[in-house]
């Protein structure tokens, strides 16, 4: 099969092209998985975080890529939940120890043993890849490939993000970054919380633009101040100072959510400009976001497909990772990037 393969971890100004176009063995799925035919894999700013080194791969060389959609190519012995020819969703979770106190509870997402795909197991930048078919997902026939595939992550980030954040229908919501996630989120939000004013916070016009086309009630620039004071704030970015500038437009007792696995260094200093009487007093919370479990994707698929939430999504041939990675790197973004994976016979 036909794969991008990352071999080391560096920045990417130093390296454009960090990942190669290699020919694998076809992968063999054990005795509870499936061996899904790729057909399309979102692109995440995480795998920007493991390419960089923010985020070790637990193994190199390995297949990046954790918004996988394709079909049912095989299925090992004991895998019986899904029919060869079925067409199946892969996201960032791909196993669990099942026994710990945090999945018993639902928590999986902070399993000690939580295994992700593309970092702990090969991912979907490639034309074949297993999976334990307990973390498999129907998709819903609403979605094309390319539609479905930031729903897996983006989308169930985003909607856990909301849960997390405690909004009531009427409350005031911020939206930091205007990317893959944030633009699946404002439609949920104008869905489930039809009183709710959303603001968005973006550094370009472009994402400004696309996000009053939306529906946003307001967008600004990253360090604007919003029309009013916001009951809940998501932050999507990789920078720090978006993170002081949230906290100077939440509301008392209001809750900043960051939706980032990881934070990049570049402005750091940022955060020697927290003042505790204008950023953190009047009970102010922040909570961070880690991973995503099963519940998450599956409720977040089925929301999708009744509200229906389309995603904007901007195709590129597998060949083309690296380019697809460096516009996400140099902030060129409208909606979800996602890679076409040819079917080969």
């Amino acid at each position: 099969m036909r794969a991008m393969v990352l071999d080391a971890v560096g920045p990417v100004r130093d390296n454009p092209r960090p990942l190669r176009l290699a020919e694998l063995p076809d992968p063999v799925p054990l005795r509870d998985e499936l061996l899904v035919r790729v057909s399309a894999c979102g692109v995440c700013h995480t795998e920007l975080d493991e390419i960089e080194g923010r985020m070790q791969p637990s193994r190199l060389p390995i297949v990046l890529g954790h918004q996988i959609v394709g079909r049912v190519e095989a299925r090992g012995d004991e895998a019986r939940a899904f029919r060869v020819g079925d067409r199946v969703g892969v996201a960032w979770i791909y196993s669990v120890c099942g026994n710990c106190s945090f999945c018993r509870r639902g928590q999986e997402n902070l399993c000690d043993d939580f295994r992700a795909t593309g970092r702990d197991a090969n991912g979907g930048y490639a034309e074949l890849a297993t999976v334990p078919e307990a973390f498999a997902y129907p998709i819903p026939e609403i979605f094309t490939d390319a539609e479905a595939a930031p729903l897996l992550c983006a989308g169930a980030i985003g909607y856990r993000s909301l849960r997390l954040t405690g909004l009531e229908d009427g409350q005031s919501l911020g939206l930091v970054g205007f990317g893959a996630s944030a633009h699946l989120v404002l439609q949920l939000t104008r869905h489930r919380y039809p009183r709710s004013r959303t603001h968005v916070f973006s550094r370009t016009e472009g994402e400004r633009a696309f996000a009053r086309e939306l529906g946003a009630s307001w967008a600004g620039d990253i360090d604007d101040t919003s029309p009013e004071p916001l009951d809940a704030i998501i932050d999507t970015t990789p920078a720090w100072t978006p993170i002081v500038e949230a906290l100077g437009n939440l509301a008392p007792g209001g809750r900043l959510v960051i939706n980032a696995i990881r934070k990049e260094d570049v402005d750091k200093n940022a955060l020697l400009r927290l003042d505790y009487p204008a950023h953190l007093w009047q009970e102010k919370e922040i909570k961070s976001v880690a991973n995503v479990a099963r519940r998450d994707v599956a409720e977040f698929l089925r929301l999708a497909a009744e509200v229906p939430i389309k995603p904007e999504v901007q195709e590129y041939p597998l060949e083309e990772a690296n380019h697809a990675l460096l516009e996400l790197k140099q902030k060129i973004i409208r909606g979800a990037k996602v890679l076409r994976i040819t079917r080969t016979i």
